[in-house]
């Protein structure tokens, strides 16, 4: 069994003003057969944690620990990370002019098995993937999301996580932008992604709708840069009902006492 384990995470980032904190200490433990997913409000700081873990240069650690199976992911290069088994489908994915799809997943592939998948073999894994998102196989073709719809981005980003299987996936908003179809099958990859046992997940949204197609074990309550509450499934269902005005009020009670 694998842990992905955060604990009293803080991370700012730079602003014209100065130095801002956007995570005030967030404690988080995702074990392997595990999905997690984080809701709350717009700026309480859900994708700063995605990009912080995954290692983006944007965001500043000032404390704080991530580690995987005990292994300091913070002492890592986002490329070392990858190799550890984490994977970050983001909420905008870029589009990367010049590179096609083809050859950005086998060098993906390659640069985290430590070798080069067999041509004939990878080609075949390619189109079945894309096959099972309903992408056209023309796409693989194509440069990386350039041209590519919302919902073609989205599912190309199922296509990385198939392919590359690691060992913990956090999906940042993968339901924005999708419509009702779009948003299904999205969900099926991931639900045969978590379908292998030994995977975990940490999905980031706003909304409900994506739980309804993928079941979280826990879900938890992110506002302000911490995790407000914690609980099971029946959490998502009292959010939907009631929003997070209680917790933002909370929050700011909290700040100004």
């Amino acid at each position: 069994m694998s842990t992905l384990e955060i604990r009293d995470l803080h991370v700012s980032v730079d602003t014209e003003s100065g130095e801002k904190e956007i995570l005030a200490g967030v404690d988080l433990t995702i074990r392997s057969g595990e999905t997690h997913a984080i809701m709350g409000p717009n700026g309480s700081g859900k994708s700063t944690l995605a990009y912080s873990i995954a290692g983006h240069p944007k965001y500043t650690i000032t404390s704080g620990t991530v580690t995987l199976d005990g292994q300091n992911l913070l002492e890592m290069t986002v490329d070392e990370r990858a190799r550890a088994g984490l994977f970050l489908a983001m909420q905008y994915p870029v589009e990367v002019p010049g590179v096609s799809v083809s050859n950005f997943l086998r060098t993906a592939k390659t640069a985290i098995d430590g070798q080069a998948p067999k041509l004939r073999t990878w080609v075949k894994e390619v189109n079945a993937a894309m096959d099972r998102v309903h992408m056209d196989r023309e796409f693989a073709q194509r440069s990386v999301n350039e041209g590519f719809s919302g919902g073609e981005k989205k599912r190309h980003e199922i296509v990385q996580l198939e392919l590359l299987n690691p060992r913990f996936a956090i999906l940042d908003e993968t339901d924005s932008g999708l419509d009702i179809d779009a948003l299904r099958i999205v969900s099926e990859g991931v639900n045969r992604f978590t379908a292998q046992g030994d995977r975990g997940v940490l999905l980031i949204t706003h909304y409900t709708r994506i739980l309804r197609y993928i079941k979280p074990d826990f879900v938890h309550v992110f506002v302000a840069g911490r995790i407000a509450e914690q609980g099971g499934p029946e959490l998502a269902e009292r959010l939907e009902a009631e929003g997070y005005d209680r917790y933002v009020r909370a929050a700011a009670g909290a700040v100004q006492g």
